[in-house]
């Protein structure tokens, strides 16, 4: 082979980045994910009730498997890894299934709610690298109005939670909360949330695109002066420590839980499809269903080995891919780096005791901008869509059922318990709903009408 060949068949995401040059990129694209990435291990540990250090546990294992998840999707193995510069974080998507799960006290104590969550986490991503060749094929049933509808009610489902962290709770270690409902909470929330709008408007750059970080920055510092903040616990631990598997006990498995974590599993394929897809254009590389299947089977084998460390569904993060736009810089070296970044911090439990000292009040007003930008992006998603009668329906009814838990959750308090796993979760039910509709309305059908004008 000639060198003009061997140059011919170079492809973007293979450029070679010298080492400092790719540290200084791989930082940039950590610290624009960092606040999404540990975000839902603090909202089920919150919901769950850990106690403060198995809460700074769960945001280490979230940067140890997420660097875990990028090392492959960026670098890859044979067959598995797609080679692209994607990184790889804990997904929103199973947040609401998950919450679900771990305020369910049926089920049994934290302890046991952790591990029927991660019982599921373990067989939905088992059940995903199986077939993620056949999902490469079958991506056309989950077109933007199946994915969007999925999409906007993950943000509206999770809307509670960052209201209850606001509020608070009633009784904090067995004595009454001083701070229930308070104007202070309020206070804080608010500011937090003004904040985070201010830095994501009059910032600039990389600094706009941290703004919910630096908004939990100032909300946590007024909430120090204002005497909310106990720091005593972040010295209480040590500085490095090595993953432990399984922390919580053996996983447990529960059918109804299963189904809702595939069914959020099979929704993760499709954002993650449609990341890989993305960052192929942006690349100019080819990203075909041979490449798709890799991709998929790195995300669901970093999925099905997550919760062995306690880690939760992992997934491609779409914010990433607008940095390889932003930056352009295409190599997957870098990406690669903020991988190796990842790992690093999730060897240092002392971050997930900092981040555990983070008032609620604070979380509840960034999670207000969080939660919402999902909302958003499911409806950008759907802005893609042609709103005909029949897609009109489909969205309609998917997000009205998916509603149901949400607002009135006591409508399925007497159905069978496997199917109130189920359709307890908006998520599970719009995706069910949404993916059959689409079925009987746009693919068992051969005419369209359009939708009247109004």
């Amino acid at each position: 082979m000639t060198d003009t060949d061997e140059t011919t068949t170079i492809r973007p995401e293979d450029e070679k980045v010298p080492v400092g040059k790719a540290f200084f990129f791989g930082l940039q694209h950590i610290l624009a994910m960092y606040a999404g990435v540990v975000s839902p291990p603090i909202i089920i540990a919150s919901a769950a009730g850990l106690a403060p250090a198995d809460q700074a546990l769960l945001v280490t294992a979230a940067l140890f498997v997420s660097g875990l998840g990028t090392l492959l999707q960026s670098l890859g193995l044979p067959y598995v890894g797609s080679q692209l510069p994607l990184v790889q974080g804990v997904s929103f998507a199973a947040v609401g299934t998950m919450t679900a799960v771990a305020t369910n006290e049926t089920i049994g104590d934290p302890a046991a709610r952790m591990a029927t969550i991660f019982g599921a986490v373990l067989v939905a991503g088992l059940i995903g690298f199986v077939i993620a060749p056949l999902f490469a094929s079958l991506v056309r049933f989950f077109p933007p109005v199946v994915t969007g509808c999925v999409i906007t009610i993950i943000g509206l489902s999770l809307f509670p939670v960052a209201l209850r962290w606001i509020r608070g709770n009633q009784m904090v270690g067995g004595q009454p909360n001083p701070n229930y409902a308070s104007g202070t909470s309020l206070l804080l929330g608010f500011l937090t949330l003004v904040v985070t709008l201010a830095i994501a408007r009059f910032g600039r750059g990389l600094v706009s695109r941290l703004a919910v970080m630096l908004g939990l920055v100032v909300g946590t510092l007024v909430a120090t002066v204002m005497g909310r903040v106990n720091w005593g616990a972040v010295a209480n631990g040590p500085i490095f420590a090595l993953p432990q598997p399984f922390h919580f006990g053996w996983p447990l498995f529960s059918i109804g839980v299963i189904v809702s974590m595939t069914v959020v599993i099979l929704v993760i394929m499709a954002e993650t499809t449609a990341d890989l897809l993305a960052v192929g254009e942006i690349l100019g590389t080819k990203v075909d269903k041979k490449r798709i299947a890799a991709g998929l089977r790195a995300d669901m084998a970093a999925t099905t080995v997550s919760p062995v460390f306690n880690g939760m569904p992992i997934s491609a993060f779409a914010q990433n891919v607008g940095m390889v736009a932003i930056t352009g810089i295409k190599s997957r070296f870098v990406v690669a780096a903020g991988g190796a970044i990842l790992v690093v911090l999730g060897l240092l439990p002392v971050l997930g005791r900092v981040m555990n000292a983070i008032p609620q009040p604070v979380l509840g007003g960034a999670g207000i901008v969080l939660f919402g930008s999902v909302a958003a992006a499911g409806i950008r998603t759907l802005s893609k869509v042609e709103f005909t009668n029949s897609n009109i329906l489909i969205v309609a009814t998917s997000i009205g059922v998916g509603l149901i838990p949400i607002t009135v959750p006591e409508v399925y308090t007497h159905l069978p318990t496997w199917l109130h796993q189920i359709v307890e979760s908006g998520i599970s039910a719009t995706a069910i709903v949404a993916v059959l509709l689409n079925l009987a309305f746009n693919h068992f059908t051969t005419t369209e009408e359009p939708a009247p004008d109004h």
